[in-house]
């Protein structure tokens, strides 16, 4: 894994409302990103956690720049993304990809798998003839663990899972350096997940792919990131490699999302104390910075 920044977002802020039409009084202003500071060095897994709302979709989206940012910075390979025109943005598309949280509703139930995963290439004019793009689609098919004859049926024909691995095959097609992966297995059922998260690490290991990986389950992000960062009312609070985190949390609120990971053992289960958090208790410093407490561990203080 390279230790240079792939991804570099500074100073990263959405505001929503606060503006009123003609005939429309202003409505409350909701910071849902602010001031996040973060950087996603190449080949390397972050993952992003906190409870619903605290913005962690709102900041992948605007890292792809699916809606732009209230104010702050976007850099790829070290240029500047925001502000760009969609025609400059073009080629920064190719590279970076998502994958949404509903494998169902992320596919277009009229389209056939293999023509939806083909899109992309089509779009991007790589496709080729029909043959070429044929045998693209099947290898990519194989890739994700799914069989090429699937490419001529319809998502309702796929389970949970198989769908998802279709959205990945997707995703991939472009050969994407970095990934968005928001909440991608927290629809499917338990049995399938860990096959998904491998998934994920193998694609890894073979393509060189950097992912921002966004969950709630905290024991799948123990396996697959290699750093974790913890937001809260839309801010990172706490920032560190993996081991630290689970480790040796610094923030109330980490310690508070470790104590609630269930474990199997119900003897050991029953007797664990489960830390509460009351947000409202936090001060609200607006010019408060994530402190590095040990090296490479960040700690909003």
């Amino acid at each position: 894994m390279s230790r240079a920044p792939l991804v570099q977002v500074s100073g990263l802020t959405k505001v929503y409302g606060g503006r009123g039409g003609l005939l429309s009084r202003p409505t409350p202003q909701v910071r849902a990103v602010d001031g996040v500071s973060l950087e996603i060095r190449r080949g390397e897994t972050v993952g992003l956690v906190g409870e619903s709302g605290s913005g962690k979709s709102t900041t992948g989206r605007i890292l792809l720049q699916l809606e732009p940012p209230t104010s702050g910075d976007i850099r790829y390979e070290g240029q500047e993304l925001t502000g760009l025109s969609k025609k400059a943005l073009r080629p920064y598309r190719r590279k970076m990809q998502v994958i949404f949280q509903d494998p169902y509703s992320a596919l277009n139930p009229r389209m056939k798998v293999g023509a939806f995963v083909a899109e992309p290439l089509v779009v991007h004019g790589l496709a080729g003839n029909a043959a070429s793009r044929r045998e693209k689609v099947a290898a990519l098919f194989r890739q994700v663990g799914l069989s090429p004859d699937f490419v001529d049926r319809y998502p309702h024909e796929f389970s949970g899972g198989q769908r998802q691995r279709i959205n990945i095959a997707r995703a991939i097609s472009l050969g994407p350096d970095f990934i968005v992966a928001d909440e991608p297995i927290t629809a499917l059922d338990v049995s399938i997940q860990a096959q998904i998260v491998n998934l994920f690490k193998d694609l890894q290991e073979e393509l060189g792919i950097t992912y921002l990986f966004i969950a709630h389950d905290l024991s799948m992000v123990r396996f697959l990131c290699h750093r974790v960062a913890v937001m809260l009312r839309g801010r990172i609070v706490e920032l560190a490699p993996t081991q630290a985190l689970f480790e040796n949390a610094r923030h109330p609120y980490t310690r508070a999302l470790l104590s609630a990971i269930p474990i199997p053992d119900p003897d050991v289960e029953h007797g664990r104390r489960h830390l509460l958090f009351d947000p409202t208790r936090e001060p609200d410093a607006p010019d408060a910075a994530l402190a590095e407490v040990e090296p490479g561990h960040f700690v909003l203080c």
